[in-house]
């Protein structure tokens, strides 16, 4: 090899090995996954600020924007901050920040120990490697270990498992949260989508596992089949949901569906969605 290769060689090395460790110490870890992100954690004032929305939906919250205010959701939580301003709003209490939330490259920034605070986490960082460690989330008492998902299409089905203490307790609440009155079973119900106008399909099976992989609740999730354009509209209800270990029915809303369904792309995206078995053809 000659010098002028061996100098481009090694300037690769050295490339190669500083990204390596740009990236390792840039990252952040939620319940030890990766979580993705464009934008990385940075010191400011002496205190460390993470990217918001990225962070707070991992820990199973819900952010919107309201003018220059940003809105965080999640069971009866509900939190306000406003851009530049020290002070925050936690279920209408005052929280003092540490350093104002600002706006960079598109993305807010909010100091790490606000985080922590907020989703009663136990957070850590070095040398901008911040880690975070959520609370274990139980169910009467015993600690779930992942909600598993299954879900049938026209040739095939899917079973894939959802980890992460603050997604499994998220989507928990939404279930629980949100049964509407309780009514009788419908007529007709199948896990076939191509049936009869007027008949509930079933959406989705989604089961809250233990460490053994015992079943400690179970819902199901059940759509009103489309009605023709030549048929009157039905007055049945769009969507229901089915408390599978009490054999109950209830109201559910097309809402608290698509938040269900969003729970699941962000957690696709940050790598906490484990695909069990995909039969789909």
């Amino acid at each position: 090899m000659n010098k002028t290769w061996f100098g481009v060689f090694l300037a690769f090395l050295l490339f190669v090995s500083s990204s390596t460790a740009y990236a390792a110490e840039n990252q952040i870890k939620i319940d030890g996954v990766a979580i993705a992100t464009d934008v990385k954690p940075e010191l400011k004032d002496n205190r460390i600020m993470v990217p918001l929305r990225v962070v707070s939906e991992n820990l199973g919250a819900i952010v919107e924007w309201s003018s220059s205010e940003v809105i965080l959701t999640k069971s009866d939580m509900k939190v306000i901050l406003t851009l530049d301003s020290s002070t925050a709003e936690n279920n209408g209490e005052s929280v003092l920040l540490d350093v104002k939330p600002y706006m960079k490259n598109n993305r807010v920034f909010v100091p790490l120990r606000f985080i922590a605070e907020t989703f009663e986490c136990k957070v850590n960082y070095s040398k901008f490697a911040v880690t975070v460690d959520t609370k274990p989330f139980s169910i009467d008492g015993v600690q779930v270990k992942a909600m598993q998902h299954e879900y049938h299409m026209t040739m095939g089905g899917v079973v894939q498992q959802l980890n992460g203490n603050a997604y499994n307790e998220s989507m928990y609440t939404i279930f629980v949260k949100n049964k509407g009155e309780r009514i009788e079973a419908p007529a007709n119900y199948s896990w076939n989508s191509h049936t009869e106008t007027g008949t509930y399909y079933k959406y989705g099976q989604y089961d809250f596992l233990d460490h053994k992989g015992n079943q400690l609740s179970s819902f199901d999730i059940y759509t009103l089949t489309n009605l023709s354009a030549t048929k009157p509209i039905s007055e049945s209800p769009e969507v229901l949901i089915h408390d599978a270990i009490a054999d109950e029915w209830y109201l559910f809303s097309e809402t608290a569906k698509e938040s269900i369904n969003q729970l699941f792309s962000n957690a696709a995206k940050n790598g906490f969605l484990t695909i069990i078995s995909n039969t789909v053809v």
